[in-house]
């Protein structure tokens, strides 16, 4: 969330920056609804004030036994006035929060201008895509001739836009959940947590999916969220908390079953694991210093990197430009994995620094050594990875002629020493 001083004093900047992102946000709506809370907050303050030196004036009467009941009369009028301006004053409140929380983050200087993932930027690539000596097949048709992936079943159970693992891509995707959380707490220095999956309201306001993105969340009818990434959950651990500096930054890593509307998603990547209502995920998230967290940004990108390098999967990194950028990010990453079936890089993991806009919206603070303020905290948060687009780049980059597809050699011990899935 900006702080509202601070678009009162960068009415332009704020401006602009909504224009780079295609944001149809009204600001000058939330300034003249400023300007008149702080005219009726000073109305309030005047009228109590006057309020009191008339409390005294009757008080002063009464002692010397004097008649006060003209003032008793005039005080009953200004306490009305009163709890009108007050009703008044909370109804802006809540017109300026509801701007506030809906108007996206700053984006970073580094940031492409741009109005749509076709202005991103590349920023490296790793890995050469295997040249193929026949026509490689996407996923979900080697999931479907292999029995390893039920798509007509998972959609009587659930509906479209959920598959049934079964056999080998289960115990494919439990290695990778296991292989990806091992990888960043033993090498990347993170500490494993397992978190609710379901959570209040004012958690997912915290990270910036309620209030704007409700229609994309799963409800239940007592106002609690199906989350729709662990970002969500361990970004709230120290909600309304004051950390010591020395405890910073906290790496934090863990797996959860992610569950989302896809609204807006209408006719895009119907087939196949790549946009499902429900899918798993090991999340990565960082809390630091100001002034570490883009350094902390940069590191986080390697260790979602490590994750693709070691399974061999070519991808390349880019640099998301203003207006693809996501709601509550200064600045984002994205790795893309290659995809022989599809002929193109598809997104596998989002890497992003918030700077304060979450930890304003959540109370997440920390004060520096030797200071006795306290600041707001970073918050970054990055995928590492999505579970299921892993499964299917290796069913697609691994697979063979036969139909059937090798298991990356960093997998086989998590697979029981299995080091091909076929018929």
């Amino acid at each position: 969330m900006l702080d509202l001083r601070f678009i009162r004093e960068n009415v332009d900047l704020v401006k602009e920056m909504l224009k780079n992102r295609g944001s149809d946000i009204n600001i000058q709506e939330l300034l003249d609804l400023d300007v008149r809370r702080r005219e009726l907050l000073s109305e309030v303050e005047s009228l109590k004030n006057k309020r009191n030196i008339e409390s005294a004036e009757v008080a002063k009467r009464k002692k010397n036994g004097e008649d006060a009941s003209d003032l008793i009369a005039e005080m009953g009028v200004v306490s009305s006035k009163i709890k009108e301006l007050d009703g008044i004053l909370a109804d802006l409140d809540e017109k300026i929060k509801y701007i506030q929380m809906t108007t996206p983050n700053m984006y970073h200087s580094s940031t492409p201008i741009g109005k749509d993932e076709e202005e991103n930027v590349e920023i490296r690539k790793w890995g050469t895509p295997r040249e193929f000596s026949f026509k490689p097949k996407e996923h979900w048709e080697i999931g479907e001739t292999l029995g390893i992936l039920d798509f007509e079943r998972g959609a009587k159970l659930g509906g479209s836009r959920f598959t049934i693992y079964k056999g080998a891509a289960a115990k494919l995707e439990r290695a990778l959940i296991s292989f990806m959380l091992d990888t960043h707490t033993t090498e990347h220095g993170y500490t494993e947590y397992i978190t609710p999956f379901m959570v209040r309201r004012e958690v997912c306001e915290g990270t910036g999916q309620l209030p704007k993105f409700e229609d994309d969340m799963y409800k239940t009818t007592d106002d609690m969220f199906l989350i729709s990434t662990s970002e969500i959950t361990m970004t709230n651990i120290h909600r309304q908390e004051i950390l010591s500096e020395k405890e910073l930054p906290k790496y934090c890593t863990a797996y959860s079953p992610c569950f989302r509307r896809e609204a807006g998603s209408y006719g895009k990547d119907l087939k196949g694991l790549i946009r499902q209502h429900q899918f798993n995920k090991v999340e990565m998230v960082k809390i630091t210093t100001p002034e570490t967290s883009y350094d902390e940004l940069e590191k986080m990108v390697m260790n979602a990197e490590a994750i693709l390098q070691k399974l061999e999967l070519p991808y390349r990194v880019i640099q998301l430009c203003s207006g693809d950028m996501g709601f509550s990010a200064a600045k984002t990453y994205d790795l893309e994995v290659w995809l022989p079936g599809q002929n193109k890089y598809r997104e596998i993991s989002s890497c992003s620094n918030c700077e304060d806009f979450q930890a304003r919206r959540m109370g997440l603070k920390y004060r520096p050594d030797g200071v006795s303020k306290s600041e707001f905290c970073h918050t970054l948060n990055g995928s590492g990875l999505a579970v299921g687009r892993t499964l299917l780049a290796i069913m697609e980059n691994y697979q063979q002629e036969d139909g059937s597809f090798l298991i990356p050699k960093v997998l086989i011990p998590y697979m029981g020493g299995m080091s091909v899935v076929k018929k």
